[in-house]
């Protein structure tokens, strides 16, 4: 997507996180007043791309972008990593990535793009690498106020810092991926009833997508979950949704589950499983 669309996305999207409620459906990730869309960027190490920062704050704001490694656990959360923990794979990612600006001072309202391109070594092997781009608000500096001037005690101000982390895949050579559906199960959680499925992945590559539910002679999925990534370090993932006791209720007898890609990416098929919960 070229540069003038993004960044109308973008303004259209602060828009509606300023002004409404309604829920986004664009893919665009927001933290406190900092938006960020794509939230996904994939290379494959001939075109770059850019990711559109904005402020949708009413205050001038200062970001800074930076490189992170995580990987992801089999419960789907991403664990931070430290660069001298770092085995030869997340290595090659973190030195092939090329972007800039790395500190961005935003007006209000205003967007800007944030250039980034991979450079993948002659040599490297064919694969998936992937590092974390985060955008983080660096906050001001606050002015000590006649209360704290006059007190002889010492005050400390804890200030929140907020930022984006998105992730930067880069596919280099030859790469792919399957999957399947296991065990789909309602099981009782700590909050209520919920949904567990296992979604296993084999190749080199991640897979992306949303998770529907579907029974015969209901219209609408009783369960729909979008954003559901794998990644390559995991060889299966143990997805929890969380259910009204109404869905609960609904999720049984012959189902069937789908793992399919992001409807924006065409919504292929990626697995499915018909069985019967009871």
């Amino acid at each position: 997507m070229s540069f003038k669309p993004m960044r109308a996305l973008a303004r259209g999207a602060a828009v509606l996180v300023a002004f409404s409620s309604l829920s986004l459906s664009t893919p665009i990730a927001a933290q406190g007043d900092l938006l960020v869309a794509p939230t996904r960027v994939i290379l494959d190490g001939r075109r770059g791309t850019e990711v559109i920062l904005s402020n949708i704050g009413n205050e001038e704001a200062t970001y800074r972008i930076g490189l992170e490694l995580r990987r992801m656990l089999e419960n789907g959360r991403l664990e931070p990593v430290e660069e001298a923990d770092a085995n030869d794979k997340e290595k090659a990612a973190l030195g092939m990535i090329r972007y800039a600006p790395r500190r961005i001072v935003l007006p209000p309202g205003q967007p800007q793009a944030v250039r980034l391109a991979a450079r993948p070594g002659a040599d490297l092997p064919d694969g998936e690498y992937r590092v974390h781009m985060s955008f983080r608000a660096i906050p001001k500096p606050r002015e000590v106020t006649e209360e704290q001037r006059a007190s002889d005690q010492v005050s400390i101000q804890l200030i929140p810092i907020y930022g984006v982390t998105i992730p930067i895949i880069v596919r280099h050579g030859r790469v792919e991926a399957r999957a399947a559906i296991a065990q789909p199960r309602v099981v009782e959680g700590e909050r209520g009833p919920e949904l567990a499925v296992t979604i296993q992945r084999s190749g080199e590559s991640s897979t992306y997508g949303e998770l529907r539910v579907t029974k015969a002679g209901v219209d609408d999925p009783l369960v729909l979950l979008r954003g559901v990534a794998i990644y390559p370090e995991i060889g299966e993932r143990d997805v929890r949704i969380a259910l009204t006791p109404e869905q609960a209720a609904a999720m049984k007898g012959d189902l069937r589950f789908e793992y399919r890609d992001m409807p924006e990416s065409g919504g292929g098929l990626l697995a499915a499983l018909d069985t019967r919960i009871d």
